[in-house]
């Protein structure tokens, strides 16, 4: 049953307000819009589980420890790769913004910020 426009208006604020709140915990959820599956990943991924798979088999018939350990670290690695996601193109990694004014920083420390000045006026 999709959403009303007004639901999905609700939703949209929620979402909003708590990245500005909890970043930290909105990221972690996994809702951040800025990483998403790649493609390219994903496809080199599996290519490379198949390759480990295939060296372990190769290593268990020739019975070679070496070759089956190997097998099984190119395939843990091929998991790995697979399942990285991968920022939006453009996106900085640097946390800060520097140029953005007021919005950009978190509410606490705006809040944090907005004590220290208060503090700084009742004493001089």
């Amino acid at each position: 049953m999709p959403l009303s426009e007004h639901e999905q208006k609700l939703l949209e604020q929620l979402e909003k307000q708590l990245h500005e709140d909890d970043p930290k915990f909105a990221n972690s959820m996994g809702s951040d819009p800025g990483r998403s599956w790649s493609t390219r990943h994903v496809v080199i991924g599996v290519l490379c589980a198949l390759a480990g798979i295939f060296l372990l088999l190769v290593g268990v018939t020739l019975q070679n420890i070496f070759v089956g350990v190997l097998g099984f670290v190119v395939m843990g690695a091929g998991v790995y790769f697979a399942t990285m996601r991968s920022s939006a193109p453009g996106k900085s990694r640097g946390g800060g913004r520097p140029g953005k004014p007021g919005k950009s920083r978190s509410s606490f420390m705006s809040s944090l910020e907005e004590r220290w000045d208060e503090r700084r006026r009742g004493d001089s």
